[in-house]
């Protein structure tokens, strides 16, 4: 009889031990560095590097034309925010004739942080509380109420 509760508590230990592991999620694809040692600047071009490193995650709007595999790993607690542990880029630059003119690697380390401006865009209208807006139409004529004013407001509206 003792080993129940033994076996309980032993459960319940392993149950509390399994939620404290992190959830990792792993994002993108940044191609292994034998497949990039094989990309010659000034010798392939983009079809070549396509073969070799796969479609590229993003490319760019401005600019030089570059292709970007991007790759985010992030580790999860339970219910708190993920963390980002890992994040790598491969950047493949193009020259105007098509072929590679550069390959540079980022890290976590070379991010950098944005303020975000919380300014709010102010709407029209007037703020109304929750009673308000529950018990607003109370008193109102229906549209169809003889009386009720259904009608255009503007003069010559509809010809009444």
């Amino acid at each position: 009889m003792a080993s129940r509760p033994l076996v309980a508590a032993s459960v319940l230990v392993m149950a509390g031990l399994a939620a404290c592991a992190p959830i990792r999620d792993v994002r993108g694809y940044v191609p292994d560095d034998e497949k990039v040692a094989s990309v010659k600047v000034g010798g392939d071009t983009r079809d070549s590097v396509q073969e070799k490193l796969g479609t590229p995650s993003s490319t760019a709007a401005f600019g030089d034309p570059t292709w970007y595999y991007i790759s985010t790993e992030q580790e999860r607690y339970a219910f708190f925010k993920p963390e980002v542990t890992k994040r790598q880029i491969l950047a493949v630059e193009f020259s105007d004739d098509g072929k590679v003119a550069d390959l540079r690697t980022y890290g976590i380390q070379d991010g950098q942080v944005i303020a975000m401006v919380d300014r709010e865009t102010p709407s029209r209208g007037k703020e109304m509380s929750f009673l308000q807006q529950v018990f607003g139409n109370m008193g109102a004529l229906p549209p169809s109420a003889p009386g009720a004013n259904n009608g255009p407001t503007r003069p010559g509206g509809d010809g009444k």
